[in-house]
């Protein structure tokens, strides 16, 4: 269907987004783990030659798609925002290759004032689901979705600062994502941010990165991740991480003075 023909956003639920086959090298896994906080003394992260991939690269390969869905006018590009990441492994990324992606639409919820598209993208290697929230698009009577995570109760096992870099959001658009509010402070400004924001993927991913050397196991063993983008970071801040549970099953937060910036996260390793 032509996007005239839909009259909700309900409409799109089903949408296929089409396939694509990505190319990437070691140079691109690397200069990906850098750009999420990989230190130079974790070879396995940054040296070809004992090369593990992050599994949350896997989103860079897959950034085309909720883009795919943005270019055929299901929302509003200038004004829908990223809510929410969800990634599951299948198996790991290889160190070099080509995968084979397929993208489409799956729910679309109704919050009234907005809509919230999932946008889905299958491999053999991971499964992972964009949820777009697109204000002006909802009202069109469909299910609300789920209710947002409550949080946690008791005292975190795990209290570290995340220390962005001042150049983090710069290094990380060249992995894809080049929107001009990563790096260009008037188009931060029409967004309302006084600044140019980190891209939410990359403070997920070095918040699961931090984590994973919080509970002593390899980054590379991720096996699951999912958060909430609640506000904006910053490159250069150092917001608090705070997580609870275990390796198997960490429920965790992102927090920047008392205000959440990544709410209901839960990772686990294995």
């Amino acid at each position: 269907m032509t996007t005239t023909e839909r009259t909700t956003a309900g409409a799109w639920r089903g949408e296929d987004l089409g396939t694509r086959t990505v190319r990437y090298d070691e140079r691109d896994a690397i200069l990906y783990a850098l750009s999420v906080g990989a230190r130079a003394t974790e070879l396995d992260l940054v040296f070809e030659e004992r090369l593990r991939v992050l599994p949350t690269f896997a989103l860079t390969l897959a950034q085309w798609a909720p883009d795919e869905l943005g270019s055929r006018g299901a929302f509003d590009t200038k004004t829908a925002l990223h809510g929410s990441q969800e990634l599951t492994v299948l198996a790991p990324l290889p160190r070099r290759g080509e995968i084979a992606l397929s993208a489409s639409v799956g729910e679309v919820w109704d919050k009234g004032s907005a809509a919230v598209f999932d946008v889905r993208v299958e491999s053999e290697f991971f499964v992972a689901t964009w949820s777009l929230f697109a204000p002006g698009a909802g009202g069109f009577g469909g299910d609300r979705g789920p209710a947002k995570p409550s949080r946690p109760e008791g005292e975190p096992v795990v209290q570290r600062v995340l220390h962005t870099a001042e150049n983090q959001a710069a290094l990380y658009r060249l992995t894809g994502d080049r929107h001009h509010i990563h790096i260009d402070p008037a188009a931060a400004e029409r967004i309302g941010q006084p600044r140019p924001i980190m891209h939410g993927l990359c403070t997920l991913a070095a918040s699961a990165l931090e984590l994973a050397r919080a509970l002593d196991v390899h980054p590379a063993d991720l096996a699951r991740l999912e958060g909430r983008f609640a506000a904006p970071v910053y490159p250069g801040d150092a917001p608090s991480l705070r997580a609870w549970g275990d390796a198997h099953d960490a429920s965790f937060e992102l927090v920047q003075g008392d205000r959440p910036v990544i709410a209901g996260a839960r990772a686990a390793f294995g």
